[in-house]
């Protein structure tokens, strides 16, 4: 009857350490004196050995998979990184070109803008210089003719 408490006992030690780290089964009995109770508890100490070992392995396959999964998130968010600046480069150079195209063109029609006020200045003078010089021959003309009225040199 000792025997079978201190087992029990012993039984026990090994489940409490088991459940801390894994303990190799107690070895047998001598096949002589096989007690039907300490084989029943040598083989549910090993069956829950082999449980707590899966249980172990299942943890482990989890975090493997929690591991993969960050990764593969981490991988995710590092391309949607690499994508946004890459393509906020690309928006930034278009931006750079629109801007240098909308700078040419508004040199370009500033200078046309000059030409036409050029032009129109120009012309403007001519007009006037025209319309002055028409106007200095009708004068002139004028004169003229006054003035070989007021010497008598013609008729009314």
């Amino acid at each position: 009857m000792t025997t079978t408490m201190t087992e029990n006992q012993k039984a026990k030690k090994v489940v409490s350490k088991d459940e801390r780290q894994m303990v190799e089964p107690t070895p047998e009995v001598s096949k002589e004196g096989k007690d039907p109770l300490n084989e029943l508890m040598n083989q549910a100490q090993t069956a829950y050995m082999s449980y707590l070992q899966a249980q172990r392995k299942v943890a482990g396959a989890y975090q493997e998979r929690q591991g993969q999964g960050e990764k593969a998130y981490k991988e995710i968010e590092d391309q949607a990184a690499n994508t946004l600046a890459e393509t906020i480069e690309k928006a930034s150079q278009v931006l750079g070109k629109a801007e240098q195209e909308a700078e040419e063109a508004y040199k370009k029609a500033k200078k046309k803008a000059e030409r036409v006020y050029q032009d129109s200045v120009s012309e403007a003078l001519r007009v006037r210089n025209e319309t002055v010089g028409q106007a200095w021959e009708e004068t002139s003309g004028t004169s003229e003719i006054i003035w070989k009225i007021f010497q008598g040199e013609m008729e009314k």
